[in-house]
């Protein structure tokens, strides 16, 4: 009985060993799988150029999707023959990258982000200011923890952010008296339940106790 483990079991561990993203190594699982799949549950080193180009080639003229997701899907073929099957395959670099379309990003005004702020209240007013007042992504905001914050500083240290790198983040003074709040509010729930370990707590623990 083989002792080799499963595919997509070396193709996690491959990811977490090169410290890619959860979000990432998610994608890439499901790509790989969807690939298998799309072949009739054919083992990836059973397959080749071809079968890669006729997949993405079928994801964008008949799933129709973006450029982005395509491209993804692209690298996620990359990296599990790169990575994993570890096959001299020159026809990957070969393969054509689809373009991304060139738009204008779509920014609210000033009016526009008070007026969706005057509509929320709680910590859902206090993570969307956050998003808007310090640049963060949804995710890196969802995962701040207690430590992360330096009021003294008016600053933000961001942990494992895009592309798996720690960044610091300027703390808007508005935000200073309704993030101390906040944090007030967390510490007293995380005291009574949990007792040490406050410095660890992410910030919106209190988003689903209200």
């Amino acid at each position: 009985m083989s002792t080799q483990p499963k595919l997509l079991d070396r193709v996690r561990d491959r990811l977490r060993y090169k410290q890619y993203s959860l979000r990432t190594e998610q994608a890439y699982i499901h790509w790989i799988k969807r690939f298998i799949y799309f072949h009739g549950k054919r083992h990836p080193e059973q397959m080749n150029g071809p079968e890669v180009e006729v997949f993405l080639t079928h994801l964008a003229t008949k799933e129709k999707v973006a450029a982005a997701t395509q491209n993804q899907a692209l690298s996620a073929l990359l990296f599990l023959y790169k990575e994993i099957i570890q096959r001299d395959l020159p026809w990957l670099d070969g393969v054509v990258r689809p373009k991304r379309p060139v738009r204008l990003p779509i920014v609210l005004t000033e009016n526009e982000v008070r007026a969706l702020l005057a509509r929320l209240e709680g910590t859902r007013w206090l993570i969307v200011s956050m998003l808007y007042g310090t640049g963060m992504r949804l995710l890196e905001c969802l995962r701040l923890r207690v430590k992360d914050v330096d009021f003294e500083m008016r600053q933000i240290t961001i942990r494992e952010g895009k592309g798996n790198r720690d960044r610091v983040t300027m703390l808007p003074a508005t935000l200073i008296e309704p993030l101390r709040n906040h944090l007030s509010r967390v510490r007293a729930l995380h005291e009574a339940d949990l007792g040490d370990g406050y410095g660890e707590v992410y910030l919106p623990f209190a988003l689903a106790r209200k």
